[in-house]
């Protein structure tokens, strides 16, 4: 129907994006729209969410940390 980009269009849908998103903001949205991919392929494949063994520890060192100071 309209074929490929070239220069010119590309160059002007990345200045759009600029103004609209602005520099400082652009990389929070482009992750948010990572993780959405993501999980969006990952629920399309049927596939469950799991905890990491990795972020298990780390909520545990966090809690042990959190009562040390309550003492």
């Amino acid at each position: 129907m309209f074929g490929p980009l070239h220069g010119w269009e590309i160059a002007i849908i990345v200045l759009v994006v600029l103004i609209v998103f602005g520099v400082g903001r652009l990389p929070n949205a482009l992750g948010a729209l990572g993780k959405g991919v993501r999980n969006f392929r990952r629920s399309a494949a049927g596939e469950e969410e799991e905890e990491s063994p990795k972020k298990t520890k780390e909520t545990a060192a966090e809690k042990d940390t959190a009562e040390e100071t309550k003492s």
